[in-house]
């Protein structure tokens, strides 16, 4: 974006990363280093920064490259202050998003059903003093282990992914599963009022359970696991119905 080799690059960087101290921002005292391989094959200490500083520092630089980056950030940031306003146009953004990578209208469908459920059962959790984002990890591994017999990260693993989205990966017979461990689970916290993480782990336990014995008996009717290692890149184009129904 600079227009520069290697060595104007390393100046120019040294230049920005004053200029932005000048300015009191916190980017450059956050940026990390790590032992990346340099050109004489030695591992080297590399400044290294996160997707959202690497955006921040295109802001800062004066470069017919780097405007498309910053017109799309300005777009960007005027959607969601237009979402603020009117909240269903997130809900549209999301929509158009899934077609574009090729969902079909069924499964988006079930997919924006199944954020509604999550966000019952979240708002059901803060109400029960569950309110950090780790107590709501250790939740969500306690009901995927309990109903598909796989935590998240080894269900993410099973399915080949990284940091994609599990549930844009699952079928649509996952994505019901998952939102009846949920909507089970709130409704059982709703009449039983649970206090803290641990009572809330024993009602996400009994809650997921019921989706685990359906997926049990679903499995017995069906003769093949509900539990699927296809991902949404291994059918290119579309997810077809065989994809949705397995």
């Amino acid at each position: 974006m600079t227009d520069s080799d290697y060595q104007g690059a390393r100046k120019y960087w040294k230049v920005l990363k004053g200029r932005l101290t000048d300015e009191g921002s916190q980017l450059v005292t956050n940026c990390y280093q790590l032992k990346m391989p340099a050109e004489d094959g030695k591992m080297r200490l590399t400044d290294v920064a996160t997707t959202e500083q690497i955006l921040r520092l295109i802001q800062s630089i004066p470069s017919k490259k780097a405007e498309p980056f910053k017109l799309w950030l300005a777009q960007v940031g005027s959607e969601r202050l237009n979402e603020v306003q009117n909240p269903e146009l997130t809900i549209d953004r999301a929509m158009r998003q899934y077609r574009v990578l090729g969902y079909t209208e069924d499964w988006i469908n079930t997919r924006l059903q199944s954020i509604q459920f999550r966000k019952d059962l979240t708002d059901e959790w803060d109400r029960s003093g569950v309110c950090e984002e780790l107590e709501y990890a250790i939740l969500t591994n306690l009901m995927s282990k309990e109903w598909s017999g796989k935590t998240v990260s080894e269900y993410k693993q099973f399915k080949d992914l990284k940091k994609e989205n599990l549930r844009d990966n699952m079928t649509s017979l996952e994505l019901a599963l998952t939102m009846l461990a949920e909507t089970t689970t709130t409704a059982i916290s709703k009449g039983e009022d649970p206090e803290g993480i641990d009572e809330s782990a024993g009602v996400a336990q009994r809650g997921a359970r019921v989706a685990g014995n359906a997926r049990v008996e679903i499995e017995g009717e069906l003769g093949r696991p509900v539990v699927s290692p296809k991902n949404a890149k291994e059918l290119p184009g579309r997810l077809d119905e065989k994809f949705l129904g397995e």
